[in-house]
């Protein structure tokens, strides 16, 4: 590498813009103001009802009257589909809508991600959807973007690309992706995960750690991923047992930490890439109905051990290798363990966690021996071109079977 490519021994990087970020506990109370900001029409994208279930509801309702704001508003039931986008947008694309307002977990947001880039285009998603679209270039605009997330694992709210799936044989889980698809702003209150259930708390802080950890060895990290990734690392080791306690108030102490670490992983997934599981975690879920945090949250620990023995065996990626015992000392407390020990270590907290959070298996979601080879085939793309080293269709067969 040339002398003009690094600086101070730092290697030469490249960040893609963030939303305007707002964090912490009540920061809720700012949403009425910043959507008057951006616009006075405004369509509210949420989920079925874990929002307007919730006391917020009829408050900002009543806050966006005394702001003037109009609304309309529409509910996304589980993983958007193209199918879905594109209703909605045709529903709503001569309404004048001039900022969209997602509220809710990864799928509401992703939902609103993909309506706000299509209002002003005139095009359908499927005409830009990764791999399985028409390859036509996003010509945007897009319409301004308030990300709220009331779960804590995709970090979508920081990403530039909106996951969309059609389920079933012929399936498939891609991305509608561009930069002027990131939102404008990021709201994040650890206060809104109040009343998430325990298994969904604990699937989407799996995903959060595994996106925090496989962008950390991704072969695209870099020096200030990497910083962001460990914080977030430590954050989630901080809060995301105490997330599950079972005393409401105990666990309200772990928010903070939890929303943290989600929003760290969708940083630096959206700046560095993933991994081998969320490579394997696309096909998986086009093909059969697994939540993807419980996908992440099954496959980590194996899909971690897989790749700590190729690297070894190959003498490959050094830093990655060196990194997975770092975090093996995070977790188990244990600063002097060697490498070794530490990266040995990592793989046995990581299998802990999948049994005491009784990660399901793939078999519960009907997946069988005769599915292995055609999820191998469908995980070459994606996520899995910057998994550290490249796993062999062998190596990724045997991983899923030990989880089916």
């Amino acid at each position: 590498m040339s002398d003009t490519s690094r600086l101070a021994g730092i290697d030469a990087f490249r960040l893609s813009a963030l939303p305007e970020i707002h964090f912490g506990r009540h920061v809720i109370g700012q949403l009425p103001a910043l959507i008057a900001r951006h616009g006075r029409r405004i369509l509210l994208v949420t989920g079925r009802r874990s929002f307007v279930d919730s006391p917020r509801w009829p408050w900002l309702q009543s806050a966006l009257a005394e702001q003037g704001v109009s609304w309309e508003h529409v509910s996304v039931a589980g993983e958007p589909s193209p199918r879905r986008v594109d209703e909605i947008v045709a529903a709503h694309r001569e309404a004048g809508i001039e900022v969209v307002v997602a509220i809710g977990g990864g799928s509401a947001l992703d939902a609103g991600k993909a309506v706000a880039g299509l209002l002003r285009t005139g095009t359908s998603v499927m005409d830009h959807l990764e791999g399985v679209g028409r390859g036509l270039p996003y010509p945007g605009p897009a319409v301004p973007l308030i990300a709220v997330p009331t779960t804590a694992g995709t970090g979508s709210e920081a990403t530039r690309n909106a996951v969309l799936s059609e389920q079933g044989p012929d399936g498939f889980k891609k991305s509608f992706r561009d930069d002027r698809l990131m939102a404008r702003v990021a709201l994040v209150d650890p206060d809104l995960l109040a009343g998430c259930p325990a298994d969904q708390l604990a699937a989407n802080g799996m995903d959060a750690f595994t996106q925090l950890l496989e962008s950390y060895v991704s072969a695209n990290a870099s020096a200030p991923t990497d910083a962001l990734a460990w914080s977030g690392m430590q954050a989630f080791c901080q809060g995301f047992w105490t997330s599950l306690d079972s005393d409401p108030g105990r666990a309200e102490e772990g928010f903070p930490g939890l929303a943290y670490a989600s929003l760290m992983s969708g940083i630096t997934l959206a700046q560095a890439g993933l991994g081998a599981v969320h490579g394997l975690a696309s096909p998986l879920g086009a093909f059969f109905p697994i939540p993807h945090g419980a996908v992440c949250g099954t496959l980590l620990a194996e899909t971690t051990a897989a790749n700590i023995a190729a690297l070894r065996e190959r003498g490959e990626a050094p830093e990655a290798l060196a990194k997975y015992a770092r975090v093996g000392r995070l977790l188990g407390d244990s600063p002097d363990r060697d490498d070794r020990e530490a990266c040995d270590a990592l793989v046995a907290t990581l299998r802990d966690w999948t049994h005491r959070l009784a990660m399901p298996r793939l078999g519960e979601f009907g997946m069988v021996t005769d599915d292995l080879a055609r999820v191998v085939a469908a995980a070459r793309g994606g996520s899995m071109k910057t998994n550290p080293l490249v796993l062999s269709d062998e190596a990724l067969t045997d991983l899923l079977i030990r989880r089916l």
